[in-house]
């Protein structure tokens, strides 16, 4: 008697207009996904074409995915490779990226979600084509004050007084919190010259101590949509700011497939019967 082989799932990563990864679908082929052993592939319905692979339900349905998400180093390998699919695919064709554990029940599954949001897609798709994602991060450095600011390392002693003390301590306090305001005000002046050279941004949530570090503070976290060719500019404004904004610590990231401003993707979450 043959052993059936499990049921598969169908894990989504892009969405493409139809056609536009018909013929040159080769290279997507050849790489690993999520290393399931399935060929990434296509799957089209009327106008639009998704990325995908096929993966074992009993790895990635609902109860699965949780524990495997909820694993730092799985976690960790699943987003490189939803990442590295996503950015052959954008090297292909404009293509909108989708969240990551993204699952179906099967291919006419994929296709039913494809024609619900077909209009939300195409806008998406529109406003990505010939554009891609750039990440600009702004630190400020939280190390120890100047000397003129720095508090006596002990409380009051026989050769100062307790109000000269407290004075210090409210001097380096003022001190740090005026730092951070110009930090802030230094932070808005790169945003505001970024968005002169994108179609669009966001601000991101910035990120805390536990990934910056004690030394610096994220200040700016921002997202830019630019046209293909700009980057030459953008290199060059940020160098002049970094010239200007010595107070900061200015960081540049990408080009990136457009994450941040595909909003025409679906969340779906997970297979369903």
């Amino acid at each position: 008697m043959t052993r059936a082989e499990p049921p598969a799932l169908t894990y989504a990563f892009a969405v493409c207009r139809g056609g536009g990864l018909t013929a040159p679908a080769e290279p997507l082929a050849a790489l690993p996904g999520l290393g399931t052993g399935a060929p990434v592939r296509t799957v089209a319905a009327g106008p639009l074409t998704a990325v995908v692979q096929d993966v074992p339900a009993a790895g990635y349905d609902e109860a699965a995915l949780r524990r495997r998400l909820s694993d730092g180093a799985e976690l960790e390998r699943c987003a490189r490779a939803h990442h590295a699919v996503i950015t052959a695919a954008s090297a292909l064709a404009p293509a909108v990226p989708l969240p990551l554990a993204t699952v179906y029940l099967d291919d006419g599954r994929v296709r039913e979600a494809l024609g619900d949001r077909e209009t939300s897609f195409l806008t998406a798709l529109d406003r990505i084509a010939g554009r891609v994602e750039w990440g600009v991060k702004v630190y400020a450095p939280t190390g120890p004050p100047p000397a003129s600011e720095a508090a006596p390392a002990e409380g009051p002693g026989p050769d100062r007084s307790g109000r000269a003390y407290l004075d210090r301590v409210r001097t380096r306090q003022r001190g740090r919190e005026q730092r951070h305001t110009l930090a802030l005000r230094a932070a808005e002046r790169v945003d505001t010259v970024v968005r002169g050279l994108a179609v669009a941004a966001r601000r991101l949530r910035p990120h805390g101590v536990e990934v910056t570090g004690k030394h610096r503070a994220h200040v700016l976290n921002a997202a830019y949509l630019l046209d293909l060719g700009r980057e030459r500019e953008l290199r060059a404004a940020l160098a002049s700011l970094r010239h200007d904004e010595t107070e900061v610590q200015i960081e540049l990231s990408g080009p990136w497939a457009p994450y941040s401003f595909a909003d025409g993707g679906i969340t779906d979450p997970g297979p369903t019967p």
